[in-house]
Formats: C-alpha cells, structure tokens, sequence
C-alpha cells in the first residue's frame, strides 16, 4: 500500500507573534490562528484522511479538531508529537535570550543543537517521535498536528537527513510537510504546503526561529 503523512504545523499563538520561544509550553491560539486553522482544515479535509493524531498541547489540539470537524475522524492525542523541550529558552524572546545566554544564542545562528540550554536534544525530538510513525496502522493518510522543530526533526529522521545541521526550513503556521512510502521508504512529497497566500513570518534561513517555535 502507497502510505503518506501530513505533518501539519498549528495554528499562531500570541507567543509566536511576540517571537517567544513556546517549546512545551502551552498557550492557545490566538485569533489568527484561529482563523488559520478553519482556514487549512478544509484544505485537509479535502484530501480525505483516514487517520487523525495531534500533539496534546492545546495549539495544536485546537488545530486539529478544525479538522476533526470536517472529517468527523475521531482526533486521537499522543504526547510524542508535542513540540521540543527548550529548557530555560522556554517563555524568552529572541532578544532576551540573546541578551542572557550569548554563547548558546551563537550555537543556534550557526545552526548547532543547542543542548547546553536543556531540554531535548534534536535527536532525542525525532525518536520519540518516530517511535510513533513505526506503531501507525496500515492506512493510506496519516495526518500529525505538531510544532515546528518536532516536524523539522520527524521528517529529516524518516527522510535520512541529518539533524545537525537542518536541512528542512521551519513551517508556517497552518502549513505542512507531506511524505510518501511507495514501499522503499520516504520520499518528501512537498515541503511548507499549505492556503494559498504569503507566508507570514517571513522564514528566516535560521535553524529554529523563534517563530517556528524552537
């Protein structure tokens, strides 16, 4: 059977506005990404899932029942598609972090995995999060409602690449990544898909922008 995932990133919260670090932290959308999430749920829907998975943090849990909604799939939640730990990043603005840890900030614009900060390591994302893809029933579409480094960690992992340093840009919010197994592994079928419009952040060339939730 030819497999495919949608790795779909949720919706704006108010933290990404503000460009904050969320890691898990959990705050809601805010109403853009309200919006966002009506929005890409009926571009979803229209590619007929048969099986709908969200990340238990609630700016994703909220993206997906858009979908659920239009779908009627029960929406199953599982922790291992929630976004990367970012220790004491966690709530800080770009600036901020900057400012208090400078060295660590100078890791992250070389594109180096930061694990002096705490947390989880990229690796350690893509595990967890690939040890729920290999439990996945034998369905045609799988979507996933996750955060911006999980997907970019996920999809590098299923795809042979590299964590370090991220070949993948960040997604935007409302957009997705979407694979496909013909039967000799996963092949990147398209890359930060999603409504039709600019995408808003602007994406920087940045490992894990702020914006991206990392």
């Amino acid at each position: 059977m030819r497999r495919r995932i949608v790795i779909l990133r949720h919706g704006r919260t108010a933290w990404n506005a503000e460009r904050r670090y969320q890691g898990q932290s959990d705050p809601p959308l805010d109403e853009v990404g309200q919006a966002q999430a009506i929005q890409v749920a009926g571009l979803v829907a229209a590619m007929e899932p048969d099986l709908l998975i969200s990340s238990d943090l609630q700016r994703a849990e909220h993206t997906a029942a858009k979908v659920a909604s239009l779908t009627g799939l029960e929406l199953n939640i599982d922790a291992r598609l929630r976004e990367r730990n970012l220790g004491h990043w966690e709530g800080l603005t770009r600036d901020e972090v900057e400012s208090r840890y400078p060295d660590e900030f100078a890791d992250w614009l070389a594109g180096r995995d930061v694990t002096r900060r705490g947390g989880e390591s990229r690796q350690e994302v893509a595990d967890r999060a690939v040890s729920l893809v290999r439990a996945l029933p034998e369905v045609e579409l799988v979507v996933l409602v996750s955060h911006g480094a999980t997907s970019m960690c996920l999809s590098a992992e299923l795809l042979g690449l590299p964590q370090t340093p991220s070949v993948l840009g960040p997604l935007a919010n409302c957009h997705w990544t979407e694979l496909r197994d013909d039967g000799s592994g996963w092949n990147l079928r398209a890359h930060n898909a999603g409504p039709p419009g600019p995408v808003i952040p602007l994406i920087s060339p940045e490992s894990e922008p702020a914006d991206a939730d990392a």
